[in-house]
């Protein structure tokens, strides 16, 4: 793994002239420090280009066979991007972006990479909200650049991310996960079953190719990376919220309980009724309560 910078902007497709079109998405290719290349846009906050610097920039990490053009991620993006600037990327493997999907391991550096273009875009607040893929990955991120890692030494895998200096530049200041898992290798629903099968047999990675447009790699996680209740204990005093849906097809109720008791009593926990898994079961009255909580949280 390099251990190079957090991550750095490359390429550039749709540069939009900001006198003309203040509203317009930015989009870019950025570079991780693995080595890959990540499709990302930019859609400016209301009043955003008038004082970057000053406003919030919600980072969002969608879910699993997602991506940043897919109508779901978009409906997300106009719901918090009605008070705040939004980034939205495709994870490695998905849409634009070059690589396979290793299903939650090496995707912290694609957030880690969006979340430093957030920086250099201006913004001095950057908060994350991962739906389960990318739920797990924003608590994983966020764990790497949390300050009780250093206090506890926990420097393996964001030794990777380039030290102090790269963690500074991609840390968070408040974190969402909606409808994450809470350990690795979970087959206890028939959901996740027929996930297992897509990720880990020949013929189900051909679905998923093709079927799907998502494509994933062929070998096992080696190493196997901290698991989401491994990583919560770390992020804090950054604050952080679990939002999971009562009728979640994925994962049960033990899952975000799990997180929230990992969490010592940091994290705020939200049950919603009546709400499955991810993007696609948030309504949009979730979406603008979490869009409030993270220009609350994030200072």
């Amino acid at each position: 793994m390099s251990s190079g910078p957090a991550g750095q902007v490359t390429g550039s497709s749709l540069c939009p002239s900001l006198e003309t079109a203040p509203r317009a998405p930015l989009r870019r290719f950025l570079r991780t420090v693995d080595g890959v290349s990540i499709d990302a846009a930019y859609d400016p906050a209301p009043g955003a280009f008038d004082d970057p610097g000053g406003s919030l920039a919600i980072v969002v990490a969608h879910g699993f066979t997602g991506g940043l053009d897919r109508p779901h991620v978009r409906r997300v993006v106009g719901v918090l991007g009605r008070d705040a600037a939004v980034v939205t990327f495709s994870f490695r493997g998905h849409g634009g972006s070059g690589g396979r999907s290793t299903v939650g391991d090496r995707e912290v550096h694609d957030l880690d990479a969006a979340v430093g273009w957030a920086r250099e875009l201006g913004h001095t607040r950057v908060a994350t909200v991962g739906f389960s893929m990318g739920g797990s990955v924003v608590l994983r991120h966020a764990a790497m650049h949390g300050e009780a890692a250093d206090q506890q030494g926990e420097r393996g895998e964001h030794a990777e991310l380039g030290g102090h200096e790269g963690r500074t530049e991609a840390r968070t200041d408040a974190v969402v996960s909606v409808s994450a898992p809470a350990r690795w290798y979970y087959r206890g629903t028939a959901p996740m079953r027929r996930l297992h099968w897509l990720v880990t047999r020949p013929a189900g990675r051909v679905v998923g190719r093709y079927g799907l447009r998502t494509r994933i790699h062929s070998r096992d996680w080696d190493p196997v990376p901290a698991s989401p209740v491994e990583s919560v204990p770390l992020i804090a005093p950054t604050p952080l919220l679990i939002v999971h849906g009562d009728q979640d097809g994925y994962f049960p109720l033990d899952h975000p309980r799990m997180l929230a008791e990992a969490s010592g009593g940091h994290a705020e926990l939200w049950v919603e009724h009546g709400m499955g898994h991810a993007e696609h079961a948030a309504r949009d009255e979730l979406l603008a309560r979490i869009g409030a909580w993270a220009a609350s949280a994030a200072g």
